[in-house]
C-alpha cells in the first residue's frame, strides 16, 4: 500500500524520488505517463501535477529537461497508441458488457466530450484528467481511422509536454501557481477553445454576409 500511494501521488515524492534513485526516476516517469495514457484501469495517476513539478525540477538542475521532454511525449504517444488498438480489438460491445475493469461513468462522459468536439477531443484530451486516459480508448472503438488520430494525438501531446514541463521550469516554484494548478490548466484550455469558437463564428458571419 505504501508503494501505491507513491505511485498514485509520484509528484509529491519526486524530488525524494530523484535524490535517492538519480536516473531511475527517468524510466518511472516514462512507464508513469505511459500507463496512465495506456490502461484505463490506471486513469487515477498522476498527469498534470506530474509534468509541472518535473519541470519544476529541471529548474534546479536536478532532471535534465530536453530528455525528460522527450521521454514523457513518447510515453504519451505510445501509450494513447496502445490505448487505442485495445478499444478497436473490443469494439462497440463495450457499452453492452459490463467490464468490472472500467468505469462506465468516465467512458461515457468522453464518448460524450468526442461526440460534442469530434478530432479536436485529442487536442484537449492530454490537460483533462480521466479524458486524458478513455479518448485514445473511445477512438478505436468509434472506428476513428488511425491516421487521423495519430496526428490529433501526436499535436495534442506535443503541446501538452511543451506547455506543462517549461512551465513546472520557469513557474513551478511559485507557490500560488504550483497549488492552482489544475484551475489555471483549465482557465487556459478555456481560453484556447474560446478563442477557436470566436474565429469559426466571426467566420460564418462573414460567409453569410456576402
Amino acid at each position: 500500500m505504501e508503494w501505491f500511494n507513491v505511485v498514485v501521488h509520484f509528484d509529491r515524492y519526486l524530488d525524494m524520488a530523484m535524490h535517492n534513485y538519480g536516473a531511475l526516476v527517468y524510466l518511472l516517469l516514462f512507464l508513469i505517463v505511459f500507463c496512465e495514457t495506456a490502461l484505463l484501469a490506471l486513469f487515477f495517476l498522476p498527469g498534470d501535477p506530474l509534468l509541472f513539478i518535473s519541470g519544476a525540477l529541471c529548474a534546479g538542475g536536478a532532471i535534465d529537461i530536453w530528455l525528460l521532454m522527450t521521454l514523457l511525449f513518447a510515453a504519451a504517444v505510445v501509450g494513447s497508441v496502445v490505448n487505442y488498438h485495445i478499444g478497436r480489438f473490443i469494439g462497440a460491445r463495450v457499452f453492452s458488457r459490463n467490464y468490472r475493469w472500467l468505469n462506465r461513468a468516465a467512458l461515457q462522459r468522453t464518448r460524450d466530450f468526442y461526440e460534442r468536439h469530434g478530432g479536436l477531443t485529442f487536442l484537449l484530451s492530454p490537460f483533462i484528467a480521466v479524458v486524458r486516459t478513455f479518448a485514445p480508448f473511445v477512438a478505436g472503438v468509434s472506428a476513428m481511422t488511425f491516421r487521423k488520430f495519430l496526428a490529433y494525438t501526436v499535436a495534442g501531446d506535443a503541446i501538452w509536454v511543451v506547455l506543462l514541463v517549461p512551465g513546472g521550469y520557469f513557474f513551478g516554484n511559485i507557490p500560488v501557481i504550483r497549488d492552482h494548478l489544475n484551475g489555471i490548466v483549465l482557465i487556459g484550455i478555456g481560453a484556447g477553445v474560446g478563442s477557436l469558437l470566436a474565429g469559426w463564428l466571426w467566420k460564418q458571419l462573414k460567409t453569410r454576409a456576402v
